[in-house]
């Protein structure tokens, strides 16, 4: 019976240890709108984990940029809010960064910053979120929609009466971009560059907060 146990117990730890790994991705997938697809960089990163293929993504080809927002504890201020960044493609069953269940499908991302009160108190120590919206409900690549707009077209992806939403920062010191890393005990950051500029995505694990 102690072997038993044993064993189960590496067993299990083995499955909740296995890593997730980036490789090179494809051409941006159909069911993004050809107006969408066109300012995407050719290729993206997928993500695969121990049950397989995760989510690909896509980045533009270059990051949006205007005036800089005097937001405080913005990690990219430049970024006009609503702004087109990427998409995402779920092959199953996804999560945002609440642990929000997403189905399978695409969604663009695009840039927000979450709002100042408290119920996202320590959510993460900069406000730059990437929200996800069905690709066939966002009609216009070069829109930037209001904080108020966006949210509801996200809510689309979510289900919930929150957006969904994965979290957006300055890439760990130390780190390969492209690549993907592990931060903390549950988190997964993807860092990559859109066009000259370094970002990176936590695209699996859920804020604690």
């Amino acid at each position: 019976m102690k072997y038993f146990l044993l064993v189960l117990f590496a067993m299990s730890g083995a499955v909740f240890g296995q890593d997730y790994k980036m490789e090179a991705g494809g051409a941006p997938p159909s069911d993004l709108p050809p107006a969408f697809a066109s300012l995407m960089a050719p290729k993206g990163y997928k993500i695969s984990g121990p049950s397989g293929a995760y989510c690909e993504i896509w980045f533009r080809g270059s990051l949006p940029s205007g005036k800089k927002s005097s937001e405080d504890s913005v990690a990219f201020p430049t970024i006009p809010h609503g702004a087109l960044i990427g998409a995402i493609r779920f092959p199953g069953q996804g999560a945002d960064r609440r642990g929000q269940q997403i189905k399978a499908g695409t969604y663009t991302l695009r840039y927000s910053n979450y709002p100042v009160n408290g119920d996202h108190l320590g959510v993460a120590p900069q406000r730059d979120f990437l929200v996800l919206t069905p690709a066939a409900e966002d009609k216009d690549p070069n829109a930037t929609p209001g904080f108020d707009e966006l949210m509801a077209m996200s809510k689309k992806a979510s289900g919930t009466p929150h957006p969904a939403v994965l979290s957006l920062e300055a890439p760990p010191s130390g780190g390969s971009v492209p690549g993907i890393a592990k931060e903390g005990d549950h988190d997964w950051t993807l860092a990559v560059k859109i066009g000259e500029t370094p970002v990176a995505v936590i695209v699996i694990g859920k804020a604690e907060s």
